[in-house]
């Protein structure tokens, strides 16, 4: 796996027709800024929906597969993960984009240090019924027949659920969508890492953590709903930013 000096992570770009402005981001992100790193993560969430690799021919999809392949195509060594909004990308969507899939979670070597990476969902631990529905649509079989059902299907079935998670976010605590402390240090601890790259819980920050005596950094990734915003890091650390 080739290693390079600058590597830029980004998440919960949610990318779909329905918001053209984060979609005009992602282009000029990858025009202006992404060419300049040798290595771009993309931690889940990258579209708003995704319902198989099929879906490719959709047009906003196909815009967003070949403007990755050019960048791939120029050398930028290019990592996707799942979400909960795009657990079904596959390996065909990583063929035509040039991409490699990581399991979550992953461990890399960051300029000298071990890293963790995740969408950062599991780590919610305290929203029990969001916990039991990423459960259920990770099981092998509960996907296999999503994706056995015509595509409009999936579609319409996509929509019902986002309104359902809508709804019942909106009678939550927030904090109980947010990264239980606990399981941020499990996570450090069954890693041996001392530095937790993820997103989902759209509160992007720098998070210092005492762990075992120990010193860790958790950096949580901006969400593209409005400004939206990166993690670029190289040998020197890491620094959020603003497109």
């Amino acid at each position: 796996m080739p290693r390079a000096a600058l590597s830029l992570f980004i998440s919960d770009l949610h990318l779909t027709p329905e918001r053209p402005a984060a979609n005009d981001r992602f282009f000029r992100f990858l025009d202006r800024i992404a060419p300049r790193a040798g290595d771009l993560y993309i931690l889940g969430d990258f579209f708003e929906a995704w319902v198989g690799d099929d879906d490719l021919a959709e047009p906003l999809h196909a815009q967003i597969a070949a403007a990755l392949k050019r960048l791939t195509d120029d050398g930028t060594w290019l990592c996707l993960m799942h979400g909960n909004r795009d657990f079904l990308l596959g390996e065909a969507f990583c063929q035509a984009v040039g991409a490699r899939l990581l399991a979550e979670p992953a461990v890399i070597d960051l300029g000298g240090v071990p890293t963790l990476l995740l969408h950062g969902d599991v780590l919610c631990t305290d929203d029990l019924d969001y916990q039991r529905f990423r459960q259920m649509v990770r099981d092998p079989a509960w996907q296999a027949a999503f994706l056995a059902r015509p595509i409009a299907e999936r579609h319409a079935l996509a929509r019902e659920l986002r309104a359902r998670s809508e709804r019942v976010k909106g009678e939550k605590r927030p904090e109980i969508m947010d990264a239980n402390r606990e399981a941020v240090a499990d996570a450090f601890r069954r890693h041996g890492v001392t530095r937790m790259i993820h997103g989902h819980t759209h509160r992007p920050a720098r998070h210092e953590h005492q762990v075992d005596g120990r010193p860790r950094t958790r950096w949580v990734l901006p969400d593209w709903y409005d400004a939206g915003g990166y993690l670029a890091c190289d040998e020197d650390g890491c620094e959020l930013r603003e497109l």
